[in-house]
């Protein structure tokens, strides 16, 4: 059932900004639509379009009767005289104890031990984690949610995901978090160019069926120009508009070169710049911070390597920043001490860009780091290098003030970059950088040759880049991970297992369950012999090769997909049919590794009885 839709909606600040353009939407009861595209593009207006903080400048927003919504904005204004209880209430039935208990609960999972603190000496993360316990406690069927997952750790961010897996109305949302997006939502809206652009399934679903998108796009485009030599060849031959074929001949030749071809896809391009290293990086050495009672760092000793990619992972609070600012000489430790080489050049991208002047020129703000910078291309002038970063020239004369929030980050990390630093030191990086951006920086920091020291609550970010991990657990104790974040999740599992509580109880649970013991060359008391079923065996032994022929046929139907691009009925078929076969061989892969496991398990049965 249809809930919301959004029809020929036309949004543009000036005649060169147009944000939508005759674009539509439209939700079902219960779906989860994830909103992603380029900075600046216009997903904080849809969402601000539909929740009706906003006015299209053409067309209309139609949502059903029954619908309640609760939006969540990008920067949410609190009551600074409101405790954190009562902020998280506003607007409710404060008198509800059950309501109450429910936003303590949400308090306390969010990091807020005391609700009873003033909203006014909170950070700006910290407020937008109230306003999002506010939303979630309005009793409403739609949910639009602008950037819920900034300011989560990675606890907060499995926690919220899980609240909305179980949420049973339907969700709006903008979000840079991948594997966030992987998890939650059945469909991906890409807002590009004035344009809403639909993908059902996740995040991965989307970035193949778009590639499909633009394949397409690309073959009806070639098509049209190969028909238009043709014509215009015809044209050239000095044929005459005699009669009224011929009139119409022409006219279709003149509504061909009216025609717009596919908007070619910008991406920021960035050339790998930094300045020389010698021998000395920076170590640290019996580091250790504290504030009253609170013990943030204790005794952190550490030499960075050339080539090392660490992530620091944590709580908030835990003193993540606190690291990197006594590591830049910012915050003096209470003992120890911060050694930096005479080569060393620190680019340090912080949460904040508060201090960024929003009356200065663009341009200006990164004019004054440098006016040309050495890259892998050559020597190259700040306004070249802000081109490179999707800034054309009227952007790049805009104030800052009148730049998005995704905007503001990306000029302010071209900032950084132009300094050609040997070390960066990125600080919550994700925060408002859209996904195409954070994609090409993942590609930049590859190659960057110096070191790179990244915050961040970014699960796939940090997957992504980093080959050891520090994470802060146990009052101010700096535990080394090697590996990416996933190595670091299962490795924390398994010393979270193997602790001594967590073995008695292990324990205790197989005790229970199996009521007896193994004897060694022998299965278990009433342990069931594995074998195959005959029908099992058969297939088996065919699965492989019915695999191999349905991604011959696949490939086969992109090449078809290809050459009738321009047919849209013959298009449709091919889609349908390549969607058919794609589930088919999705149940052939899962069905190979449940009989491919049992097969393994079989043999190391038959091993353990011989």
């Amino acid at each position: 059932m249809n809930i919301l839709t959004a029809e020929h909606l036309h949004k543009a600040y000036t005649a060169e900004r147009i944000l939508l353009e005759d674009a539509s939407f439209s939700l079902e009861e219960g779906e989860k639509v994830g909103v992603i595209g380029i900075n600046g593009m216009g997903k904080s207006t849809l969402l601000k379009i539909l929740a009706g903080t906003e006015e299209a400048d053409e067309g209309s927003v139609i949502m059903g009767n029954h619908v309640k919504l609760a939006w969540l904005g990008q920067t949410p204004m609190l009551e600074n005289t409101d405790g954190i209880l009562e902020a998280a209430l506003r607007g409710l039935d404060a008198q509800d104890m059950v309501l109450v208990s429910q936003a303590k609960s949400m308090l306390s999972e969010l990091g807020f031990s005391d609700t009873q603190a003033a909203v006014e000496y909170l950070s700006g993360g910290q407020k937008k984690r109230i306003a999002l316990v506010n939303t979630l406690l309005q009793p409403v069927e739609l949910l639009i949610l602008d950037e819920p997952t900034n300011h989560l750790d990675h606890e907060m961010s499995q926690w919220l995901e899980d609240y909305l897996l179980r949420f049973k109305g339907a969700v709006v949302m903008v979000t840079h978090d991948r594997y966030f997006l992987d998890r939650i939502v059945d469909r991906i809206v890409e807002v590009e160019h004035g344009g809403i652009y639909s993908y059902p399934g996740s995040y991965a679903d989307y970035v193949a069926l778009k590639m499909q998108r633009q394949n397409m796009e690309q073959a009806s485009e070639r098509k049209r120009k190969s028909i238009l030599k043709k014509e215009l060849a015809w044209l050239a031959r000095g044929a005459r508009a005699r009669s009224t074929k011929q009139k119409a001949h022409i006219q279709r030749i003149e509504d061909m070169l009216a025609q717009e071809g596919p908007v070619e896809e910008k991406n920021v391009q960035l050339s790998s710049v930094a300045s020389r290293m010698g021998k000395k990086t920076i170590e640290l050495s019996g580091l250790c911070k504290s504030y009253g009672e609170q013990v943030l760092v204790d005794d952190f000793s550490y030499i960075f390597l050339k080539g090392d990619r660490i992530g620091i992972v944590g709580p908030n609070g835990c003193g993540k920043s606190t690291l990197l600012k006594m590591i830049l000489g910012q915050v003096l430790p209470d003992a120890g001490n911060v050694e930096i080489g005479e080569t060393i050049r620190i680019g340090y991208f912080s949460q904040d860009n508060s201090h960024m002047e929003e009356s200065m020129k663009a341009i200006e703000y990164v004019r004054e780091v440098a006016e040309y910078i050495n890259t892998g291309d050559g020597k190259i002038s700040a306004s070249m290098l802000m081109e490179r970063f999707l800034f054309d020239g009227t952007m790049q004369w805009t104030p800052i003030g009148k730049l998005s929030g995704g905007e503001r980050r990306r000029l302010y990390l071209l900032r950084v970059l132009m300094g050609a630093p040997n070390v960066l030191i990125l600080d919550e990086p994700t925060n408002d950088l859209d996904i195409k951006t954070l994609t090409i920086l993942e590609d930049y920091l590859d190659a960057f040759e110096g070191i790179v020291i990244i915050v961040s609550h970014d699960r796939y970010f940090l997957e992504r880049l980093v080959n050891r991990i520090f994470a802060f657990e146990n009052g101010g104790r700096l535990q080394q991970y090697e590996g990416g974040y996933l190595d670091y999740s299962r490795a924390r599992e398994q010393r979270q297992l193997s602790s001594p509580h967590a073995k008695e109880t292990a324990q205790k649970k197989t005790l229970e369950i199996s009521g007896n013991t193994t004897v060694k060359g022998k299965p278990r008391f009433g342990e069931k012999k594995l074998k195959f079923t005959y029908k099992e065996q058969q297939e088996y032994a065919t699965i492989e090769d019915e695999i191999h022929q349905l991604e011959i046929k696949i490939e086969q139907l992109d090449q078809d997909m290809s050459e009738n691009a321009a047919n849209s009925v013959k298009l449709l078929e091919l889609v349908k049919e390549k969607e058919q076969a794609e589930a088919l061989l999705e149940d052939k892969m899962d069905r190979w590794v449940y009989l491919n496991d049992l097969a393994e398990k079989i043999a190391l049965q038959n091993e353990r009885r011989q």
